[in-house]
C-alpha cells in the first residue's frame, strides 16, 4: 500500500470558515503561512477573491476565480480586500463604499458567512528561475507539489510563440492556472486529464475545447509548462500569474471520473480523505459549473455523506445545497443523478486535497471519518 510523505496537509493547506463582524479583521489559528488566500462570500453574492504573496497583497492584487477582470479590477478598493498574511493567517481592510454594511463586503461585513481557502508556498520569498524560454518569478514548495509562478512584463515584454516558462516545482504539475493580470481576458486552465492541446475555463461553463494556441499541444514536463498564441497565456508587453499543482500522494489528486447518470454513481479513489473537492463537467457547458465542497461548510448527512453545500468557482452566486457526494476516507462516492457530477457518459475532471492521508508516511492506517 502506498504511503504519503504529508501527515498533517493543515502544513500545507486549509480551510477557514468566519462571520463577518465588521470593520478591519485578521484571521488567524492556521497551521502555515498563507502564499494563495482564496476568499468567497457564503450567504451574499460577491466575487471569489483571490491573492498570494508574490503580487502583494493589496486593492490591486485581488483576482476573481469568477471573473475575466484584470488585476485589481474588482472594485476591492470600494468592498474590501486582504491587506496582508501573517505566520498563521492574514489581515483584511475596509473599503472606501458610503453605504457602511458594503464597505467590507468582501471581507468581513456584519452578519455575513465567508469561507477562505489557503494554500503554503514559499512564505513570500521569490526566485528568478531560468528553466524556460521567458525567466519567471517563481516561489515554489516540492513538499506539497505548489507553485506561483509570475511571468511577462506590462510594458516591455516579447513574446514568442510557442514560449516555455519554468514552474520549479521539480516535478510534472497536473492542473495549472494562467490568469492575464492586464485585460480582460478568461482564466485558462490545464488539466491532466484534458490532455494536450486542450483549454477550458475556470471563469465559464464552457466545454473543454481544442486549443494548440494555448499550450501548443504540449504537456507540462517537470521543469516547463508551454504557451502559444493565445493571450490568456501568452501575448507582447502582457503580465501572468500561474497556479500550479503537482500531485503528492495522500495530500493532492487531480484526475477524472465518468459519470452513470444513476443514484449510485462513480467512486474516486483519492488516497486521503478530501477537504476540499473541485468537481467540472467536461463535455458540456450544461451544469457545467465548476462545484467546490470542502469539509467545513458541510450539511453532515448520514455515516460519511457529507459536504454537499458547494460554491461555484465560475459564479459569485451564493453558496447553494445539494444531495448526493459522500467524502470517505480514501475518496468520494457520486450519489446523485445530476448532470452537475453524474450525467451519464459524460466525463468529470476533479481536483481535490485532503484532510487526512488513508495511510501515514508510517503504514499506518489512519482514522479519518
Amino acid at each position: 500500500m502506498a504511503y504519503t510523505t504529508i501527515d498533517d496537509p493543515t502544513k500545507y493547506f486549509d480551510v477557514t470558515l468566519w462571520t463577518g463582524t465588521g470593520g478591519a479583521r485578521t484571521i488567524s489559528g492556521l497551521n502555515h503561512k498563507p502564499d494563495l488566500i482564496w476568499t468567497k462570500t457564503r450567504s451574499v453574492a460577491y466575487n471569489h477573491m483571490l491573492s498570494d504573496s508574490t503580487r502583494g497583497f493589496n486593492a490591486n492584487s485581488e483576482i476573481g476565480a469568477n471573473s475575466d477582470a484584470a488585476e485589481g479590477g474588482l472594485s476591492a478598493d470600494v468592498y474590501g480586500y486582504k491587506s496582508g498574511h501573517t505566520s498563521d493567517g492574514w489581515t483584511m481592510v475596509d473599503g472606501t463604499d458610503s453605504v457602511d454594511s458594503q464597505e467590507d463586503g468582501n471581507t468581513n461585513q456584519p452578519g455575513v458567512t465567508y469561507v477562505g481557502w489557503t494554500w503554503a508556498a514559499n512564505g513570500g520569498t521569490t526566485s528568478s528561475n531560468n528553466d524556460g524560454d521567458y525567466t519567471s518569478t517563481v516561489q515554489a514548495n516540492t513538499t506539497s507539489g505548489f507553485s506561483i509562478v509570475k511571468y511577462g512584463d506590462a510594458s516591455s515584454f516579447s513574446a514568442s510563440s510557442p514560449a516555455t516558462v519554468g514552474h520549479g516545482l521539480g516535478s510534472t504539475p497536473k492542473w495549472i492556472l494562467i490568469k492575464n493580470l492586464d485585460g480582460t481576458r478568461d482564466w485558462g486552465v490545464h488539466h491532466v486529464s484534458n490532455g494536450a492541446g486542450k483549454i477550458i475555463y475556470l471563469n465559464l461553463t464552457n466545454a473543454v475545447a481544442n486549443s494548440t494556441g494555448f499550450d501548443n499541444g504540449t504537456l507540462p514536463s517537470s521543469s516547463v509548462f508551454t504557451v502559444n498564441t493565445l493571450n490568456v497565456a501568452n501575448g507582447n508587453n502582457l503580465e501572468y500569474i500561474a497556479y500550479c499543482w503537482a500531485p503528492i500522494q495522500g495530500f493532492s489528486k487531480f484526475g477524472a471520473y465518468k459519470g452513470n447518470g444513476e443514484s449510485s454513481g462513480a467512486f474516486a479513489y483519492t488516497g486521503f480523505k478530501p477537504a476540499w473537492l473541485m468537481i467540472k463537467r467536461q463535455d458540456s457547458s450544461t451544469n457545467g459549473d465548476w462545484a467546490i465542497y470542502d469539509k467545513e461548510r458541510s450539511n453532515i448527512g448520514n455515516g460519511d455523506n457529507e459536504n454537499n453545500d458547494f460554491l461555484r468557482a465560475n459564479g459569485s452566486n451564493t453558496e447553494a445545497s445539494a444531495s448526493g457526494l459522500d467524502i470517505l476516507s480514501n475518496g468520494f462516492k457520486i450519489r446523485s443523478t445530476s448532470s452537475r457530477v453524474n450525467a451519464n457518459d459524460s466525463l468529470y475532471i476533479y481536483m481535490a486535497f485532503a484532510e487526512h492521508p488513508f495511510v501515514s508516511s508510517k503504514g499506518v492506517p489512519t482514522t479519518a471519518k
